[in-house]
C-alpha cells in the first residue's frame, strides 16, 4: 500500500478524502488522515478500512516528523503560513508534498533543494489559485501554439450562495474561511495593468471600483480587484500584455454594502479593543461612531454613511442584527476584524441543506493571421450540502488529482512549483469535468477597452 498522509481537516478536505478514498482499492492507496482533533479525523473517515485518522499537532516536532517518515506523499491542507515546517521535514525525508496554498517567500527558498532530491513540491493547486492557473494556460497556450499574440487576460473567481439557498439581503454566506473574507483586499494597494497603462486602486476605494460580469443562466456579477494581479504576468508568459486583471466575483450590491464596515474602520485587523469580551454588539457599532449626548447608535450610523432609514443598504445592516444590547462579543483582545467576522458568522454561516455555488470566469483577447478575437470562458459549479459543498470540491480534487498524478509518475517535474505545465493541467482538467467542472468557451470579436468598466 501506498501511504498518503494529509494534514488538516479543514472545510475543504470533504471531497479531496472521498475521492482518494473511493480511488484506494484501485490504487491501493492508505490515508492517515491527520488533525488536531481526533474526533474530526474520525468522522471524515467513517470507519474506512484504508484510512487511520491520528490526532497530530503540527507543533509536536516528533509527532509531525514520525508521520512524514511513514507517507509516500504528503498533502498539506493546514493554513498557509505552516506549510512551511511540513515542506521542510519533506526534503529531510525525501517526500512529495501538494498545497492548494500560494507559494510563500519561505516555500519558494526549499525549490533548490526540492530539485536536488527529484521532489514535486505542487502549490497553488486549489481552486483559486488552482483551477484558475490550470483553465487559464490551457488557453493560453492553445492561442500561442496556433501563433497567436496575446492582447489581454481577465480573470474573475467567486465563492458564493448558490440561487435556491439565497436566503439574505447580501447575497452572500461564508463557503471557505470567514476571516479571509473580512481581510480581504487588505495590506497595500491593488495592482493591475490596463490598456498599457499601470492601475492603482487602495483599500480604501476597492469596493466602489466594480465591473460587471454577465453569466448565462445566472444573471449579473460584480468583481473587485485581486490585490495583485501583476506577479502573474511573467507566471503566465504575458509580459507584455496590455490588460491582466484578476479579481473576486460577488453578487450584485455587495461590493457597495461591504464598503460600509471598509469606511467605519470594522475590518481593521491591526489592533485590539479594550474589554472586547464584554462588548455587546451594539457598543461594538458606537466604538465607532462620534459621540453625541441624545443621538441614538442609529441615527449616528445613518448620519456618518449617509443612508436613509429606507436604503437597502441600512435594510442589510439590520438583518446582521448590529444593533443587539444583549448579544456579546464573547472574544477577549479581539481586533475590529475578528469581531465583525463574528458577528457576521452569526447570519452568514451555510445551513446543513444550503448549497454554495463556484463561479469563474477568464476573458482572453488575442491577435491572429491579423484578426482579433475574444474567447470568454464560464464555469459555474453547485455544492451539494454544508459539508460536500463546491468549494470543497474545487478545492480538494484538484490536489487529490495532482496528488495520484504525482504517486503514478505521470507528474515528473522537480521543485516548487504551481500548475502551469501541460503534464498536470491537461489531465486534471480533462477528469475535473467527470465532476461536473466544465469550462464553456465562447469566441467573439475583440471588445478591448470598455468604457462602461467602473475601474477605467
Amino acid at each position: 500500500m501506498r501511504v498518503i498522509l494529509i494534514i488538516g481537516v479543514g472545510r475543504s478536505a470533504s471531497s479531496l478524502i472521498q475521492y482518494l478514498l473511493n480511488k484506494s482499492e484501485k490504487e491501493q492507496l492508505h490515508l492517515i488522515i491527520g488533525d488536531l482533533s481526533l474526533d474530526l479525523a474520525e468522522k471524515i473517515t467513517n470507519n474506512h478500512p484504508n484510512a487511520t485518522p491520528i490526532a497530530l499537532d503540527i507543533f509536536d516536532k516528533n509527532q509531525r516528523k514520525e508521520a512524514i517518515q511513514k507517507a509516500s506523499i504528503v498533502i498539506s491542507m493546514l493554513p498557509a503560513h505552516l506549510h512551511i515546517e511540513v515542506a521542510r521535514d519533506c526534503i529531510v525525508y525525501k517526500k512529495h508534498l501538494v498545497t492548494a496554498s500560494y507559494i510563500s517567500d519561505a516555500m519558494q527558498e526549499l525549490d533548490a533543494l526540492a530539485k536536488e532530491n527529484n521532489l514535486v513540491f505542487m502549490n497553488e493547486i486549489g481552486l483559486d489559485p488552482g483551477i484558475d492557473h490550470m483553465s487559464a494556460m490551457k488557453v493560453i497556450d492553445q492561442i500561442k501554439d496556433k501563433g497567436g499574440n496575446m492582447l489581454l487576460f481577465e480573470s474573475f473567481c467567486g465563492g458564493l450562495v448558490a440561487p435556491e439557498s439565497d436566503t439574505n439581503l447580501w447575497n452572500y454566506k461564508f463557503t471557505w474561511a470567514p476571516r479571509n473574507v473580512v481581510l480581504a483586499g487588505q495590506g497595500g494597494a491593488a495592482k493591475f495593468v490596463q490598456e498599457g497603462t499601470y492601475k492603482y486602486i487602495p483599500y480604501c476605494n476597492l469596493f466602489r471600483r466594480t465591473e460587471f460580469l454577465e453569466v448565462e443562466g445566472y444573471g449579473r456579477f460584480e468583481a473587485y480587484s485581486n490585490r495583485d494581479s501583476l506577479k502573474y504576468r511573467s507566471v503566465y508568459g504575458l509580459d507584455d500584455v496590455l490588460t491582466f486583471y484578476r479579481g473576486t466575483i460577488r453578487k450584485v450590491g455587495f461590493s457597495k454594502a461591504w464598503n460600509m464596515f471598509v469606511q467605519l474602520g470594522m475590518t481593521d485587523d491591526s489592533y485590539s479593543m479594550e474589554d472586547s469580551e464584554n462588548m455587546s454588539y451594539r457598543e461594538f457599532v458606537n466604538s465607532f461612531l462620534p459621540y453625541h449626548p441624545t443621538d441614538s447608535v442609529e441615527s449616528k450610523m445613518r448620519l456618518i454613511l449617509k443612508i436613509d432609514q429606507d436604503d437597502i443598504m441600512w435594510d442589510k445592516l439590520l438583518e446582521l442584527d448590529l444593533f443587539n444590547r444583549n448579544k456579546k462579543v464573547g472574544l477577549k483582545k479581539a481586533t475590529p476584524a475578528q469581531i465583525l467576522e463574528k458577528i457576521l458568522s452569526d447570519s452568514w454561516t451555510l445551513q446543513p441543506n444550503d448549497k454554495d455555488m463556484i463561479v469563474m470566469y477568464h476573458k482572453f483577447g488575442y491577435e491572429l493571421h491579423g484578426k482579433k478575437e475574444q474567447i470568454d470562458s464560464k464555469m459555474v459549479c453547485i455544492g451539494e450540502d454544508q459539508t460536500y459543498t463546491a468549494m470543497a470540491k474545487t478545492v480538494g480534487l484538484p490536489v487529490a488529482m495532482a496528488t495520484l498524478l504525482i504517486l503514478n509518475g505521470k507528474i515528473t517535474t522537480p521543485g516548487v512549483q504551481l500548475p502551469i505545465r501541460k503534464e498536470v493541467y491537461l489531465p486534471i482538467l480533462k477528469e475535473l469535468e467527470e465532476y461536473g467542472v466544465v469550462f464553456k468557451e465562447q469566441t467573439m470579436p475583440y471588445l478591448g477597452y470598455n468604457p462602461d468598466k467602473n475601474f477605467n
